[in-house]
């Protein structure tokens, strides 16, 4: 017999119970003992059994498998998000579908269909830097699939959220700049259509209202915040008519690339300029100088938004306050910025 064929009849026969005893004691159930559970599973091992999880879904009207949406794998905070989400997924009995939009809108909506024609149970989302449009997320909550985004989020009502105080964060970053006596602080900022870094700019203009310095539009760079954008704002930066001495970029990326472009040019870091980065990329304990940034708990915002996601996919049918998890920057402190 074909491994690939065995069914849950063929270990019924094997052990002379009936079949729905076999299924129950598959599907863990507490109806079955755990002795007669046991030599189920030791048959069904034995013998090869694979449970078809089509057929089990299609009969549950439920995959348990999750899709999660990120930018950029590759980024450190995303891929100890997705440790996060992965390993509390795991431990609630769900399996993880990861795919990235590249920063790309119609890859991002292209994957909502994909994950929604796989029949996921629920979907995790941090937004591209093109997403301005929310109707394929409108799309899933008709379909009554259940939607939690986490770090970069949509400013929509309904939905559970998982973020960090990014307006904090860009306060304290700014403010960190201040302390150590910079007066002409540049911003490296994201697209101003996504909310984190919106509110990080938001807070960059607060920590210079608190300290009565005046804000420039001039001292404002948006981009993508690779790295080539942070060597092109620091270009812009050495051909301002003001002398600009600290630097918050809403990325370490941009960051790095500013600095090395700086480091170039022979501008000292931090006495001639001292910069702050976001998201503590590992990179940044070992550049030189080591790079002060917030650190972003990826880990941990990827556990608490994988809970809500399973906690709304099993209370399907109640109907679940919806919440918003903000979660504590912090700042670390190393030697780009310590004057």
């Amino acid at each position: 017999m074909e491994n690939n064929k065995i069914t849950i009849h063929d270990i019924a026969k094997k052990l002379n119970i009936n079949s729905s005893t076999v299924s129950r004691a598959l599907n863990n159930s507490p109806r079955v003992t755990q002795k007669t559970k046991d030599k189920i599973i030791a048959a069904a091992n034995e013998m090869g059994y694979q449970r078809n999880l089509l057929a089990s879904s299609l009969r549950t009207s439920r995959t348990h498998t999750i899709g999660i949406i990120v930018p950029r794998i590759s980024r450190h905070f995303f891929s100890s998000a997705i440790a996060g989400i992965e390993e509390t997924a795991y431990e609630a009995g769900y399996h993880v579908f990861i795919c990235q939009s590249l920063e790309q809108l119609e890859r991002e909506q292209n994957l909502v269909n994909t994950l929604l024609a796989n029949r996921v149970d629920g979907v995790m989302v941090s937004i591209s830097m093109e997403t301005e449009n929310y109707d394929h997320f409108q799309g899933l909550k008709n379909r009554g699939v259940p939607l939690v985004f986490f770090d970069r989020h949509c400013d929509i009502p309904g939905y559970n959220t998982v973020l960090i105080d990014d307006f904090r964060a860009g306060f304290e970053a700014t403010e960190h700049l201040i302390v150590q006596g910079c007066k002409n602080i540049a911003h490296l900022s994201g697209p101003q259509n996504v909310e984190i870094y919106k509110n990080r700019f938001k807070g960059y203009q607060k920590a210079l209202e608190k300290y009565h310095i005046p804000f420039k539009e001039e001292m404002v760079f948006s981009s993508r915040l690779m790295e080539k954008d942070g060597a092109e704002s620091a270009k812009s930066i050495l051909a301002l008519n003001t002398k600009v001495d600290g630097l918050f970029s809403a990325n370490d990326v941009a960051a790095i690339g500013a600095m090395q472009y700086f480091k170039e040019k022979g501008i000292k870091i931090p006495h001639d300029i001292a910069i702050v980065g976001f998201s503590n990329e590992p990179i940044s304990g070992i550049m030189e100088p080591s790079l002060t940034t917030i650190d972003q708990p990826g880990f941990e915002m990827g556990r608490l938004a994988t809970n809500l996601l399973v906690s709304q996919i099993e209370n399907k049918a109640k109907e679940i306050m919806k919440e918003t998890i903000v979660l504590k920057p912090s700042l670390i402190e190393r030697r780009s910025s310590i004057k």
